[in-house]
Protein backbone atom coordinates (compact mmCIF):
# COMPACT_ATOMS: atom_id res chain seq x y z
CA UNK A 1 0.00 0.00 0.00
CA UNK A 2 1.23 3.49 -0.81
CA UNK A 3 2.32 6.05 1.75
CA UNK A 4 1.60 9.70 2.36
CA UNK A 5 4.26 12.31 1.74
CA UNK A 6 5.83 13.78 4.91
CA UNK A 7 4.98 17.42 5.51
CA UNK A 8 7.98 18.31 7.65
CA UNK A 9 11.51 17.28 8.53
CA UNK A 10 10.37 15.85 11.88
CA UNK A 11 10.60 12.04 11.93
CA UNK A 12 8.78 9.77 14.38
CA UNK A 13 10.77 7.17 16.32
CA UNK A 14 9.33 3.78 17.27
CA UNK A 15 10.78 0.82 19.13
CA UNK A 16 10.11 -2.92 18.73
CA UNK A 17 6.93 -3.77 20.59
CA UNK A 18 5.41 -0.27 20.26
CA UNK A 19 1.71 -0.24 19.53
CA UNK A 20 0.87 1.80 16.41
CA UNK A 21 -1.86 2.61 13.93
CA UNK A 22 -1.14 2.50 10.19
CA UNK A 23 -2.65 4.78 7.54
CA UNK A 24 -2.92 4.32 3.77
CA UNK A 25 -3.56 6.52 0.74
CA UNK A 26 -4.57 3.70 -1.59
CA UNK A 27 -7.94 4.14 -3.34
CA UNK A 28 -10.61 2.69 -1.11
CA UNK A 29 -8.43 2.95 2.02
CA UNK A 30 -7.93 6.71 2.40
CA UNK A 31 -8.80 7.90 5.87
CA UNK A 32 -8.46 4.48 7.50
CA UNK A 33 -6.24 3.39 10.40
CA UNK A 34 -5.33 -0.22 11.25
CA UNK A 35 -3.83 -1.30 14.57
CA UNK A 36 -0.55 -3.18 14.74
CA UNK A 37 2.75 -3.71 16.57
CA UNK A 38 6.25 -2.63 15.55
CA UNK A 39 8.44 -5.71 15.01
CA UNK A 40 11.68 -3.92 14.19
CA UNK A 41 13.29 -1.23 12.07
CA UNK A 42 14.40 -2.03 8.57
CA UNK A 43 18.17 -2.58 8.60
CA UNK A 44 18.95 -0.60 5.43
CA UNK A 45 16.57 2.27 6.13
CA UNK A 46 16.01 3.34 9.76
CA UNK A 47 12.98 5.40 8.73
CA UNK A 48 11.07 2.27 7.71
CA UNK A 49 9.52 -0.24 10.07
CA UNK A 50 8.23 -3.81 9.90
CA UNK A 51 4.76 -3.85 11.44
CA UNK A 52 2.49 -6.79 12.23
CA UNK A 53 -1.22 -6.03 12.04
CA UNK A 54 -3.66 -7.01 14.77
CA UNK A 55 -6.50 -8.11 12.50
CA UNK A 56 -5.19 -8.29 8.94
CA UNK A 57 -3.96 -11.67 7.68
CA UNK A 58 -1.70 -12.92 4.90
CA UNK A 59 -4.15 -15.62 3.85
CA UNK A 60 -7.89 -15.95 3.55
CA UNK A 61 -7.99 -18.54 6.33
CA UNK A 62 -6.78 -16.08 8.98
CA UNK A 63 -3.93 -18.28 10.15
CA UNK A 64 -0.98 -15.86 9.86
CA UNK A 65 -1.02 -12.17 10.70
CA UNK A 66 0.12 -9.84 7.92
CA UNK A 67 3.47 -8.07 8.26
CA UNK A 68 4.47 -5.11 6.08
CA UNK A 69 7.43 -2.77 5.78
CA UNK A 70 6.13 0.78 6.14
CA UNK A 71 7.49 4.30 6.04
CA UNK A 72 7.47 6.18 9.35
CA UNK A 73 5.01 8.76 7.99
CA UNK A 74 2.33 6.05 7.82
CA UNK A 75 2.58 5.31 11.54
CA UNK A 76 1.27 6.95 14.67
CA UNK A 77 0.73 5.79 18.28
CA UNK A 78 -2.80 4.70 19.22
CA UNK A 79 -4.87 7.81 20.04
CA UNK A 80 -5.28 8.59 23.75
CA UNK A 81 -8.50 7.33 25.34
CA UNK A 82 -11.51 9.60 25.33
CA UNK A 83 -12.06 11.74 28.40
CA UNK A 84 -14.32 10.33 31.08
CA UNK A 85 -17.10 12.68 30.01
CA UNK A 86 -19.22 10.87 27.43
CA UNK A 87 -19.00 12.27 23.91
CA UNK A 88 -22.35 13.45 22.58
CA UNK A 89 -22.29 12.65 18.87
CA UNK A 90 -24.67 14.53 16.59
CA UNK A 91 -25.52 15.07 12.94
CA UNK A 92 -22.62 16.53 10.96
CA UNK A 93 -19.92 15.47 13.43
CA UNK A 94 -16.66 14.22 11.95
CA UNK A 95 -15.84 10.83 13.43
CA UNK A 96 -13.79 7.68 13.00
CA UNK A 97 -15.87 4.48 12.84
CA UNK A 98 -14.62 0.96 13.47
CA UNK A 99 -15.36 -1.04 10.31
CA UNK A 100 -13.69 -3.97 8.53
CA UNK A 101 -10.97 -4.28 11.20
CA UNK A 102 -9.93 -0.64 11.10
CA UNK A 103 -10.94 2.91 11.98
CA UNK A 104 -12.34 4.90 9.06
CA UNK A 105 -12.82 8.66 8.75
CA UNK A 106 -16.37 9.76 8.12
CA UNK A 107 -19.19 12.12 9.01
CA UNK A 108 -22.48 11.46 10.78
CA UNK A 109 -25.30 11.88 8.28
CA UNK A 110 -28.24 10.78 10.43
CA UNK A 111 -29.10 10.07 14.06
CA UNK A 112 -31.08 6.91 14.83
CA UNK A 113 -32.77 5.64 17.97
CA UNK A 114 -30.95 3.38 20.37
CA UNK A 115 -27.68 5.32 20.23
CA UNK A 116 -26.99 4.50 16.59
CA UNK A 117 -25.69 6.79 13.86
CA UNK A 118 -25.47 6.66 10.07
CA UNK A 119 -21.94 7.52 8.97
CA UNK A 120 -20.67 8.27 5.46
CA UNK A 121 -17.18 6.77 5.19
CA UNK A 122 -14.70 8.84 3.21
CA UNK A 123 -12.53 6.00 1.90
CA UNK A 124 -15.08 3.38 0.88
CA UNK A 125 -17.81 5.95 0.04
CA UNK A 126 -20.34 3.88 1.97
CA UNK A 127 -23.03 4.96 4.39
CA UNK A 128 -23.28 2.52 7.32
CA UNK A 129 -25.16 2.59 10.63
CA UNK A 130 -22.89 2.22 13.70
CA UNK A 131 -23.45 1.89 17.41
CA UNK A 132 -22.04 4.70 19.51
CA UNK A 133 -19.38 2.41 20.99
CA UNK A 134 -17.88 1.97 17.51
CA UNK A 135 -17.30 5.71 17.01
CA UNK A 136 -14.53 7.98 18.21
CA UNK A 137 -13.53 11.58 17.63
CA UNK A 138 -10.84 12.13 14.97
CA UNK A 139 -7.42 13.29 16.13
CA UNK A 140 -4.18 14.25 14.42
CA UNK A 141 -0.63 13.23 15.38
CA UNK A 142 1.58 16.24 14.63
CA UNK A 143 5.32 16.28 15.36
CA UNK A 144 5.01 13.86 18.25
CA UNK A 145 1.97 15.47 19.84
CA UNK A 146 -1.79 14.94 19.67
CA UNK A 147 -3.69 18.00 18.55
CA UNK A 148 -6.68 18.79 20.77
CA UNK A 149 -9.79 17.35 19.21
CA UNK A 150 -11.77 20.57 19.44
CA UNK A 151 -9.05 22.68 17.82
CA UNK A 152 -8.66 20.17 15.00
CA UNK A 153 -12.39 20.15 14.25
CA UNK A 154 -12.56 23.94 14.34
CA UNK A 155 -9.55 24.24 12.02
CA UNK A 156 -11.17 21.97 9.44
CA UNK A 157 -14.42 23.92 9.64
CA UNK A 158 -12.55 27.17 9.01
CA UNK A 159 -10.80 26.01 5.85
CA UNK A 160 -11.68 28.11 2.85
CA UNK A 161 -12.10 25.97 -0.23
CA UNK A 162 -13.15 26.88 -3.74
CA UNK A 163 -16.64 25.60 -4.56
CA UNK A 164 -17.43 23.34 -7.47
CA UNK A 165 -21.02 22.50 -8.37
CA UNK A 166 -22.44 23.72 -5.03
CA UNK A 167 -24.49 26.76 -4.16
CA UNK A 168 -26.18 28.05 -1.01
CA UNK A 169 -29.81 26.96 -0.81
CA UNK A 170 -31.87 29.99 0.08
CA UNK A 171 -35.07 27.95 0.00
CA UNK A 172 -33.63 25.32 2.36
CA UNK A 173 -32.55 28.02 4.79
CA UNK A 174 -36.13 29.25 5.14
CA UNK A 175 -38.82 27.33 6.96
CA UNK A 176 -38.95 23.81 5.62
CA UNK A 177 -42.75 23.94 5.47
CA UNK A 178 -42.43 26.50 2.64
CA UNK A 179 -40.93 23.93 0.28
CA UNK A 180 -43.53 22.73 -2.26
CA UNK A 181 -44.73 19.14 -2.19
CA UNK A 182 -46.22 17.72 -5.35
CA UNK A 183 -48.76 15.47 -3.65
CA UNK A 184 -49.97 18.05 -1.15
CA UNK A 185 -52.68 20.62 -1.77
CA UNK A 186 -51.45 23.90 -3.16
CA UNK A 187 -51.97 26.96 -0.97
CA UNK A 188 -54.84 29.26 -1.88
CA UNK A 189 -52.44 31.93 -3.09
CA UNK A 190 -49.69 30.79 -5.44
CA UNK A 191 -47.11 32.64 -7.49
CA UNK A 192 -48.03 33.61 -11.04
CA UNK A 193 -45.57 33.04 -13.89
CA UNK A 194 -45.38 34.59 -17.34
CA UNK A 195 -44.68 32.85 -20.64
CA UNK A 196 -40.98 32.34 -21.42
CA UNK A 197 -39.67 32.90 -17.90
CA UNK A 198 -36.88 30.62 -16.62
CA UNK A 199 -37.87 28.63 -13.53
CA UNK A 200 -37.08 25.52 -11.53
CA UNK A 201 -39.63 22.76 -10.90
CA UNK A 202 -39.83 19.91 -8.42
CA UNK A 203 -41.72 16.64 -8.10
CA UNK A 204 -42.27 13.91 -5.54
CA UNK A 205 -42.09 11.09 -8.07
CA UNK A 206 -40.03 8.16 -6.76
CA UNK A 207 -36.33 8.85 -7.19
CA UNK A 208 -36.76 12.59 -7.74
CA UNK A 209 -37.91 13.90 -4.35
CA UNK A 210 -35.92 16.96 -3.33
CA UNK A 211 -34.67 17.71 -6.84
CA UNK A 212 -35.15 21.00 -8.71
CA UNK A 213 -34.94 20.92 -12.51
CA UNK A 214 -34.35 23.93 -14.75
CA UNK A 215 -37.29 24.66 -17.06
CA UNK A 216 -39.08 27.31 -19.11
CA UNK A 217 -42.72 28.35 -18.77
CA UNK A 218 -44.44 27.65 -22.10
CA UNK A 219 -47.98 28.72 -21.25
CA UNK A 220 -50.71 28.40 -18.61
CA UNK A 221 -52.47 25.03 -18.92
CA UNK A 222 -55.16 25.32 -16.27
CA UNK A 223 -56.00 26.93 -12.96
CA UNK A 224 -52.70 27.41 -11.13
CA UNK A 225 -51.02 25.05 -13.58
CA UNK A 226 -48.43 25.59 -16.32
CA UNK A 227 -47.01 23.74 -19.29
CA UNK A 228 -43.24 23.75 -18.84
CA UNK A 229 -40.33 22.54 -20.94
CA UNK A 230 -37.33 21.05 -19.15
CA UNK A 231 -33.86 22.30 -20.09
CA UNK A 232 -32.05 19.03 -19.33
CA UNK A 233 -34.66 16.23 -19.54
CA UNK A 234 -35.71 14.80 -22.91
CA UNK A 235 -38.51 12.55 -24.13
CA UNK A 236 -38.17 8.78 -24.48
CA UNK A 237 -36.53 8.90 -27.91
CA UNK A 238 -34.32 11.91 -27.06
CA UNK A 239 -35.67 13.92 -29.98
CA UNK A 240 -36.86 16.94 -28.01
CA UNK A 241 -36.97 18.37 -24.54
CA UNK A 242 -39.65 16.95 -22.27
CA UNK A 243 -42.78 19.00 -21.61
CA UNK A 244 -45.15 18.54 -18.67
CA UNK A 245 -48.04 20.22 -16.92
CA UNK A 246 -46.83 21.32 -13.48
CA UNK A 247 -48.82 22.81 -10.61
CA UNK A 248 -47.78 26.32 -9.65
CA UNK A 249 -46.90 25.28 -6.09
CA UNK A 250 -44.15 23.05 -7.54
CA UNK A 251 -42.52 25.91 -9.46
CA UNK A 252 -40.12 28.53 -8.16
CA UNK A 253 -38.07 31.31 -9.77
CA UNK A 254 -34.42 30.45 -10.41
CA UNK A 255 -32.45 31.31 -7.25
CA UNK A 256 -29.92 34.12 -7.71
CA UNK A 257 -26.29 33.23 -8.21
CA UNK A 258 -24.46 33.81 -4.93
CA UNK A 259 -20.68 34.09 -4.69
CA UNK A 260 -19.39 32.30 -1.60
CA UNK A 261 -15.97 33.65 -0.65
CA UNK A 262 -15.14 31.79 2.56
CA UNK A 263 -16.20 28.28 1.58
CA UNK A 264 -18.90 25.99 2.88
CA UNK A 265 -18.84 24.48 6.35
CA UNK A 266 -20.15 21.20 7.72
CA UNK A 267 -23.95 21.33 8.20
CA UNK A 268 -24.42 24.19 5.72
CA UNK A 269 -27.66 23.67 3.80
CA UNK A 270 -27.00 23.76 0.07
CA UNK A 271 -28.31 22.82 -3.34
CA UNK A 272 -25.91 20.36 -5.01
CA UNK A 273 -25.97 19.76 -8.77
CA UNK A 274 -26.34 16.03 -9.49
CA UNK A 275 -28.03 14.05 -12.29
CA UNK A 276 -29.20 17.15 -14.20
CA UNK A 277 -30.86 18.77 -11.17
CA UNK A 278 -30.22 20.73 -7.99
CA UNK A 279 -30.84 18.58 -4.91
CA UNK A 280 -31.50 19.96 -1.42
CA UNK A 281 -28.89 18.66 0.99
CA UNK A 282 -26.49 19.32 3.84
CA UNK A 283 -22.68 19.47 3.79
CA UNK A 284 -21.61 16.33 5.69
CA UNK A 285 -17.83 16.51 5.13
CA UNK A 286 -15.21 18.77 3.59
CA UNK A 287 -12.82 16.92 1.31
CA UNK A 288 -9.66 18.01 -0.47
CA UNK A 289 -9.49 19.38 -4.02
CA UNK A 290 -12.59 21.56 -3.64
CA UNK A 291 -14.98 18.66 -3.03
CA UNK A 292 -17.69 18.08 -0.46
CA UNK A 293 -19.74 15.14 0.78
CA UNK A 294 -23.41 16.18 0.67
CA UNK A 295 -26.19 14.30 2.45
CA UNK A 296 -29.40 14.64 0.43
CA UNK A 297 -32.53 15.23 2.46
Amino acid sequence: MSKSNPSSSWIAQFKPGDRVEVSFDDPGFRGSWFAGTVIRREAKNPNRYIVEYDQLYEDEFGEKLLQETLDWIQLRPPPPPEKKKKVQFKFGDKVEAFHSDGWWEGAITAEHSGGKFAVFLRGSKEQIVFEEKDLRLPVQWVKGKWEPRFEQVQREKERSLEKTGTRPSKVAKRESSSEPKADSNCPKEVMKFTQGIQVEVTTEDDGFKGAWFAATIIEPSGEDEYLIEYKTLTNDDDTEFLREDIRACNIRPCPPEITVVDGFEVMDEVDAYYNEAWWVGVIAKILINCNYVVYFK
